[in-house]
């Protein structure tokens, strides 16, 4: 069995970065204006915007919050800013709210308002990709593999240039389970799962977990069997991550892998072009 890649990382300061060069625009409506019909509505369905001027044909890479689809709030992680790439950071509602379909349809229209306004902002079409920790990790995922989701918004999954999920269920997330009355502890693989949409043609797909041992809910051991079951379909681009002595809560060590395969990503597309 090939050995799954482990990444240790040395203490690395982490500071604010200068935002000379940068735009950042807030609460941006992504929906249809039908969808607007209360305050909550308008608190939850707007993005963010962080773009860089003096740049054209970007990368951009839509980043969605973790909060187990139930909380959290759109946020754009420290390292991120600075390198380069325009950041969409995108708010959705909450279980039991709405049900855990919708938020998948809500953040499928952010990723769809990125696709039809990012060549007006500077940026690139062929240079999107997908991130978000935990909850957020579920919905890169799941939009990335299950096709039909941005198909309802016209839009061609195949179309995004990395999926780049952080700690993110690949079974059924445990709210969809919640919603259909399973318990946390009770796993579950089904429509509603990305180890379901399992394919060979889908986008890179770049997979970061925590420590095996620190994580939440066999959350590396889900995430290397949705490794196992892409070699096996031969997909030519999964790589897992684990991140030695860090927990669920491992966004700082893995954003700089977000942004290194970002733009390893962006070169190849910059070359076949």
């Amino acid at each position: 069995m090939k050995k799954i890649i482990v990444l240790l990382f040395s203490l690395i300061p982490l500071w604010s970065l200068a935002q000379e060069g940068y735009k950042f625009t807030e609460n941006i409506k992504y929906k249809d204006a039908s969808f607007y019909k209360s305050e909550y509505d308008n608190e939850r369905l707007i993005l963010d915007t962080y773009l860089p001027e003096g740049l054209s044909d970007f990368p951009t890479l839509v980043y969605f919050h973790g909060g187990g689809l139930k909380g959290g709030n759109k946020n754009i992680p420290e390292y991120l800013k600075g390198k380069g790439i325009a950041v969409i950071a995108a708010n959705y509602r909450f279980f039991p709210e709405v049900s855990t379909s919708v938020v998948l349809d809500d953040a499928a229209a952010a990723v769809a308002w990125t696709f039809n306004h990012i060549e007006e902002l500077g940026g690139s079409r062929d240079k999107i990709f997908l991130s978000g920790h935990s909850a957020g990790g579920y919905l890169t995922s799941m939009l990335g593999l299950a096709k039909h989701f941005l198909a309802n918004y016209n839009i061609d999954a195949d179309q995004i240039a990395g999926l780049i999920p952080l700690s993110g269920h690949t079974i059924t997330h445990m709210t969809v389970r919640e919603e259909a009355g399973i318990g946390p502890l009770k796993p579950l693989v089904d429509e509603w799962a990305p180890l379901y949409h399992v394919r060979a043609d889908a986008p890179p797909y770049i997979i970061i977990t925590g420590d095996r041992e620190l994580e939440m809910l066999g959350r590396y051991e889900e995430n290397a069997y949705m490794w196992r079951m892409m070699q096996l379909v031969k997909h030519p681009r999964t790589e897992l991550y684990e991140l030695d002595g860090y927990g669920h809560m491992m966004v700082y060590p893995a954003i700089p892998i977000v942004v290194r395969k970002i733009k390893e990503l962006t070169k190849a597309i910059d070359s076949e072009n």
